[in-house]
C-alpha cells in the first residue's frame, strides 16, 4: 500500500472513531439494497435533489447582490442580469431551476401513483412527499414576488387576497401575510427571509426526512413486490442489489442527460416562451397599472383553473386547496391489495388516466383567457379531478386485479 493510500485510510479511520461517515455511507448506499428492477422512472428522486442542490447554490449567490427594497429590486435584478460577472447565467440557472424542480417532482408524484408508492408500508414516505411539495409551492411562490416585476407584484396580491375571502379570520391573515394593508416593501423584506432561510431550510428538513423513511422501509418497484420477504441466509433480500455502484452510476447517466437538457434551455431558452419568465416580469412593477391578463407560472396553472372554474369566490378557493391536499389522503383512499399499475384491474387505470389528462387539462386552461367556453370545460375537467380521489374507495375495492407474483419479475 502506497503512502497516499495510507494517509488516506488513516483519515478515514479517524473520522469514523468520531462520526458515522462509513456506517451511514454502508447504511444508505454500498448495503443498502434497492429491487433490481428499477426503471427509468426512479430517477426523478434524484433529479429532484440536484436542482434542489442548484437552486440553493445560485440563490446563495444571487442573494449576494439582490437589494430586497421596493424601490431597488428590480434594479437589483437587472443589475445581476447586465453588470455582475456571469450573473445572468446563475439568474437563469435559478429561474429555470424553478421550473425543472416542480417537472422532476410532478414525474416523480406519477411514477408514485402508477406504481402504488403511497400503500403500506410507505405512507408516512409519501406524507413526507407531499409536505415537500407543498413546501415547494410556498417557495415558489415567496421567490416570484422578488424580482418585483409587474407579473410578480400582481400575482402576489391577487394571491395574497384570496386569505381574505376566508370568513372570520380572512382579513386578518391576509394583513399579517402582507405585512401591510397592500403588498409593500414590508411584504418583500418578509418574502425574501422566508425565501432565502427558513422555507429552504424546511425544504432541506425534509428532504432528509424522506429518505431516511424510505430506506427503513426499502424501495418500492415496478412490480410492488416487498424484496425484504425473500432474504437469504446473510439477510440479503434475494431480488435486491446494492444502490452503490449500480444505481448510483445508472442516476449518474440520467443526471447528466438531464443536465443536458436543463443546459439548452439555460442558455437557449430561459423564457421558454412566457412560460418559465413572462414578459411583464420585465417591466418594474407599477401598483396604479393592472397587467391584461394575470396568471401563475405553468406549475401552479392546475389550481389556479379549478379556483376561476368556481363561481363562487370563496369555494374557488377551498376548492384550490382541496386540489393540492387531497394527496395526502391516498394512502387511505385506495382500498385495492396491489400496488402496481402492472396489475391493476382497468378501474384503475381509466381513473388515473382520465386524471393524468384532467390535470394536464386544467394546466393548459390555466394559461388562457377566461371565456364561458374555456370555462365551463375546466368545470368539467374539475369536477374529472376530484372524482379520482372522491370515487376511488369504490373502483378501487370492486376492481378485477391481476394476480402479484411472488419475487420481481
Amino acid at each position: 500500500m502506497n503512502t497516499a493510500a495510507r494517509y488516506f485510510f488513516a483519515l478515514r479511520d479517524w473520522v469514523d472513531d468520531r462520526f458515522p461517515m462509513t456506517q451511514l455511507w454502508n447504511e444508505h448506499a454500498a448495503r443498502y439494497y434497492a429491487p433490481k428492477n428499477f426503471n427509468f422512472w426512479y430517477v426523478f428522486g434524484v433529479i429532484s435533489m440536484v436542482v434542489l442542490a442548484n437552486q440553493i447554490l445560485t440563490g446563495i449567490w444571487l442573494t449576494m447582490n439582490y437589494k430586497p427594497d421596493a424601490t431597488q429590486a428590480f434594479a437589483s435584478v437587472e443589475y445581476i442580469m447586465r453588470d455582475v460577472p456571469w450573473g445572468w447565467v446563475i439568474r437563469y440557472l435559478h429561474s429555470t431551476g424553478s421550473s425543472a424542480f416542480f417537472f422532476a417532482v410532478y414525474l416523480h408524484m406519477y411514477r408514485g401513483l402508477v406504481y402504488g408508492s403511497y400503500k403500506k408500508p410507505r405512507e408516512l414516505i409519501w406524507i413526507i412527499g407531499m409536505f415537500i411539495y407543498l413546501t415547494l409551492m410556498g417557495e415558489a411562490f415567496l421567490g416570484y414576488l422578488l424580482p418585483w416585476g409587474q407579473m410578480s407584484f400582481w400575482g402576489a396580491q391577487v394571491i395574497i387576497s384570496l386569505f381574505g375571502t376566508i370568513p372570520v379570520i380572512g382579513e386578518g391573515l391576509a394583513l399579517w401575510i402582507r405585512g401591510d394593508y397592500v403588498v409593500s416593501d414590508v411584504t418583500l423584506n418578509r418574502f425574501f427571509s422566508l425565501h432565502v432561510v427558513a422555507f429552504p431550510l424546511l425544504l432541506c428538513a425534509l428532504s432528509g426526512a424522506h429518505i431516511l423513511a424510505l430506506h427503513h422501509v426499502g424501495s418500492n418497484n415496478p412490480d410492488g413486490v416487498e424484496i425484504k420477504k425473500h432474504k437469504d441466509e446473510k439477510g440479503v433480500p434475494l431480488d435486491g442489489i446494492p444502490f452503490h455502484p449500480y444505481y448510483t452510476v445508472k442516476d449518474l447517466v440520467a443526471v447528466l442527460i438531464f443536465a443536458i437538457g436543463f443546459a439548452w434551455v439555460v442558455f437557449y431558452a430561459p423564457g421558454m416562451g412566457g412560460y418559465f419568465l413572462e414578459a411583464a416580469n420585465f417591466v418594474p412593477a407599477d401598483p396604479l397599472k393592472t397587467p391584461e391578463h394575470i396568471q401563475p407560472l405553468w406549475y401552479f396553472t392546475t389550481y389556479y383553473a379549478i379556483l376561476r372554474a368556481i363561481p363562487h369566490q370563496l369555494g374557488g378557493v377551498v376548492a384550490m386547496f382541496l386540489a393540492s391536499s387531497l394527496f395526502f389522503l391516498l394512502p387511505w383512499l385506495d382500498r385495492s391489495p396491489v400496488k402496481s399499475f402492472r396489475y391493476r384491474g382497468w378501474k384503475y387505470r381509466t381513473a388515473l388516466i382520465a386524471f393524468v389528462i384532467s390535470f394536464l387539462s386544467l394546466g393548459w386552461l390555466g394559461m388562457q383567457l377566461a371565456t364561458p367556453l374555456y370555462t365551463w370545460i375546466a368545470r368539467f375537467f374539475t369536477v374529472i379531478y376530484f372524482l379520482f380521489f372522491l370515487l376511488m374507495p369504490f373502483y378501487t375495492s370492486t376492481d378485477n386485479d391481476k394476480p402479484v407474483p411472488e419475487r420481481v419479475k
